[in-house]
């Protein structure tokens, strides 16, 4: 069982030809909306692409935003445990999404920061506890020290990016990121080897978009290069991953197995608009590992990363 606690929100998404820079308007095309935020997108990943028996804590206002979104986490089988907030709409996010794929993100948590320590329910049969940080930093550290209390494995992405507290990284068993979260949790500027370095975790998993992924366990290196794929919208890609390495890892494979399904989870979510929309299925995954052939040798990835 994989227990997640973190944020759901209502995506609005455009599309239009490049992401606006400061001061610019874009005039945009296609506009939809998608159920997401990082935990329920993670959620969902962990029990469609990952095959897992999940449960989540989340909160949602009480408002119309919020059924989508209650929706989308009961069609994948994921348990809801719900905080409703009286005070505060459900969070919102607002992408646009370019034509080469990229996406830009602002975030309006709502009733997302109002998860606190005490909503955390007893985590009895489960094995991983999988976080993220669009909720307040202080009950994201208590979940975590919750679960290291009750024998529970601790998976946090540190996404969105920042210094994270030493109380919360003590309790960490693998820590998720993406290279400029890499940067910011080892407050350094420097190659993903140098930041490694400083950052004592005993499992680092390194995200490094189209290229793919590398991994320090216990003083070992592992490198997966990326599955390559035709991408249409990137967003959820890095959840994606994150679900279904957990669900790997809950599952009992070892690391390097786990790190082959998150790319593929990551690669397959490219291919499809959305975020929940485009998380694949179990059987996608297995049949992109069984079949994928990575886009470079390991070796370009180790030179990448600066070993």
């Amino acid at each position: 069982m994989i227990f997640v606690a973190g944020s759901a929100n209502l995506d609005f998404v455009v599309r239009a030809a490049h992401i606006p820079a400061p001061g610019e308007t874009v005039l945009g095309r296609a506009f939809q909306t998608f159920p997401g935020g990082k935990g329920a997108n993670q959620a969902i990943a962990c029990a469609r692409a990952g095959g897992a028996p999940t449960q989540m804590l989340l909160a949602l206002g009480d408002d119309a935003f919020a059924v989508p979104l209650e929706a989308s986490l009961a069609e994948a089988g994921v348990i809801q445990h719900v905080i409703r907030s009286a005070d505060q709409p459900t969070g919102t996010a607002f992408i646009c999404v370019s034509d080469d794929a990229e996406n830009a993100i602002t975030v309006a948590p709502g009733a997302n920061l109002a998860l606190q320590a005490a909503h955390l329910p007893p985590l009895a049969g489960v094995r991983y506890l999988l976080l993220q940080l669009e909720t307040p930093l202080d009950a994201v550290t208590a979940y975590a020290q919750a679960a290291r209390a009750q024998g529970v494995q601790v998976v946090l992405n540190a996404a969105p990016a920042q210094v994270l507290p030493p109380a919360l990284l003590a309790t960490v068993d693998v820590l998720v990121v993406n290279e400029g979260e890499l940067a910011t949790v080892a407050q350094h500027q420097g190659s993903v080897a140098e930041c490694l370095a400083r950052v004592h975790v005993a499992c680092v998993v390194v995200t490094l978009g189209h290229r793919g992924c590398c991994a320090r366990l216990d003083g070992t290196l592992l490198f997966q290069p990326a599955y390559p794929v035709t991408p249409v919208d990137t967003t959820a890609a890095g959840d994606s991953f994150c679900g279904a390495l957990t669900a790997a890892l809950a599952q009992g494979h070892p690391l390097a197995l786990a790190l082959q399904h998150g790319s593929a989870a990551g690669a397959l979510a490219c291919t499809r608009p959305g975020a929940q929309s485009s998380i694949p299925t179990h059987a996608e995954v297995l049949a992109l590992v069984a079949t994928g052939t990575p886009s470079h040798a390991d070796s370009t990835l180790r030179a990448y990363c600066g070993f």
